[in-house]
């Protein structure tokens, strides 16, 4: 599947403990394993920022990097794909509860995205929203990540990269397309 341009984006509050997961990640991503196409950024609490990074269309698929409530234990791994559905709907963007920084998750990141006129899903720039989550353990006021979550940094690195080399196409198949037409 192309994917166009990919925006992998950590975030997280690094002063609640695992909820750093994201951001943690972003900054640890080796950017040479990465293919073309493919950006990084730690946007840690600022969803607001990566809203409005959205809406100039550059990217047709992010991934973002978060601490999720999973039902197993801290540190386990997941991919979750974030429905963008709206049902033609445009959300008033003060009444967005993506306007607390603080507190927004990737559907409230969306919604604001949407409130201030941009798309995402059936046909907007940005076709997929993926999420490489891992279950927090400590939610607390400290800057380190907990056993569990710290253990799970690297593993995560290698699926965020994993994730985008499955999204965008190898150089060998842009070869082979070229040379069946020719």
């Amino acid at each position: 599947m192309s994917a166009g341009r990919v925006l992998i984006a950590g975030i997280g509050n690094v002063f609640l403990g695992d909820d750093g997961f994201g951001v943690e990640v972003a900054t640890r991503i080796d950017r040479a394993d990465l293919p073309d196409g493919v950006d990084v950024v730690d946007y840690g609490i600022r969803g607001v920022h990566l809203a409005y990074e959205l809406l100039d269309g550059r990217y047709s698929t992010v991934v973002l990097v978060d601490a999720v409530p999973l039902t197993e234990p801290p540190g386990t791994l997941a991919v979750l794909e974030v429905p963008l559905g709206d049902g033609g709907r445009r959300p008033d963007v003060l009444a967005v509860p993506a306007v607390d920084a603080h507190g927004m998750s990737p559907l409230a990141v969306i919604d604001l995205l949407r409130g201030l006129g941009g798309t995402a899903g059936q046909g907007g720039p940005v076709e997929r929203v993926l999420v490489v989550g891992c279950r927090p353990g400590v939610l607390e006021e400290r800057m380190e990540l907990s056993e569990q979550v710290r253990a799970a940094v690297e593993p995560a690195c290698r699926l965020a990269v994993d994730v985008v080399r499955d999204l965008l196409p190898r150089p060998h198949d842009r070869e082979g397309a070229a040379a069946e037409v020719a």
